[in-house]
């Protein structure tokens, strides 16, 4: 996935695809970039948990840059990647695309680095089990 310019095409298969709705928009009528960044969030978990065998959290987000806004009634699709794994750490870009729901073409909308570390029972860094 690119981390410069937006991307022309998607992945081929997304990590969570949503729909933007009312109730999830800045008073401009846009989507709340909050909103987009939880979602994105959401989809780095997923990969996380499964690279770690168990629970992790978020420590840190780089590079956030919101390309272009979405709108209400838009489907949201959130492809993510694993790009590296440390000891107890891992980072996972995330892109965003979105995709007005009568049109066959998307286009990105955001992306960002997620780095999550891997938890205990008692919520401290743990190893990560590689396979």
């Amino acid at each position: 996935m690119s981390q410069t310019q937006p991307a022309t095409q998607p992945p081929p298969s997304p990590t969570i695809r949503t729909i933007a709705m009312p109730a999830d928009t800045n008073p401009a009528g846009d989507i709340f970039g909050g909103w987009l960044m939880s979602q994105m969030d959401l989809a780095a978990g997923s990969v996380a948990a499964l690279t770690a065998r168990g629970r992790s959290a978020t420590i840190a987000v780089e590079g956030m840059k919101f390309h272009r806004p979405v709108k209400v009634g838009d489907e949201v699709s959130l492809y993510a990647e694993l790009v590296h794994v440390g000891r107890t750490s891992m980072r996972i870009h995330v892109e965003a695309w979105r995709r007005e729901r009568d049109r066959d073409s998307g286009e990105q909308v955001t992306e960002a680095t997620f780095t999550f570390v891997a938890l205990d029972e008692d919520g401290a860094a743990r190893p990560i089990r590689q396979a």
